[in-house]
């Protein structure tokens, strides 16, 4: 890890809580809220994948939507509070380590970016709402390629931009599944393992997990 040049970073589930927005509303949707934003959240990923093998692709945006359509169907919500957990969904709030953590990484003049599923205008207003402005040299969404995550048209783009070998750069994601595509890409990915999760079988082990981003200022 002493050669890194840049350190790019996953958002969803990794910078930024996706069950935040659920979380929010568990007021009004009682104890179920957290199956409820986990059922979101999987149902969101599936669309995802599946849109990439059908070569239909929709922006994550819709993708949230339609995902949502199912979830509250699926947990009888209300339709009125559609609007309501959308907009949430724009505002993601960050893990308490993050700020602190990315900008030490800034003062050690890494190339920090985020790469991810969401949409330009997601990610800009995530950093936005978050002041996160000054942090990344880079925002990179998969609008740029048409396709999602794990395809390796995604983990191209930092490659491309910096004019480094997938080895240089540090990619960090809470998802298995992103760790997998990105460290067999060939990224020293770091499993941000939050919650005590199993790794997946997917023909990649990461050599470095860590609880929170915290620890990666001992990796870097």
């Amino acid at each position: 890890m002493k050669d890194i040049k840049a350190i790019v970073f996953d958002a969803y589930g990794t910078l930024f809580d996706v069950n935040s927005a659920a979380e929010k509303c568990k007021g009004k949707i009682g104890d179920k809220w957290e199956g409820f934003a986990n059922f979101w959240r999987t149902t969101q990923l599936e669309y995802t994948w599946l849109r990439s093998l059908m070569r239909r692709h929709k922006d994550f945006w819709q993708v949230t939507e339609d995902s949502l359509d199912k979830s509250m169907k699926a947990f009888k919500i209300d339709n009125s509070m559609k609007s309501e957990l959308l907009n949430l969904y724009k505002v993601l709030s960050p893990y308490p380590e993050v700020k602190e953590v990315l900008k030490k990484l800034k003062e050690k003049k890494y190339r920090l970016a985020i790469l991810s599923n969401g949409t330009p205008s997601l990610l800009n207003e995530l950093v936005k709402s978050n002041n996160l402005e000054n942090i990344f040299d880079d925002l990179f969404s998969v609008e740029e390629v048409g396709i999602y995550k794990p395809d390796s048209k995604v983990y191209d783009m930092p490659v491309k931009k910096y004019q480094i070998k997938a080895d240089k750069a540090a990619f960090l994601s809470a998802n298995t599944w992103d760790i997998s595509g990105g460290g067999n890409y060939g990224y020293n990915a770091i499993w941000v393992n939050r919650n005590n999760n199993i790794f997946d079988n997917l023909d990649f082990k990461p050599k470095n997990e860590i609880n929170n981003l915290t620890q990666i200022l001992n990796i870097v």
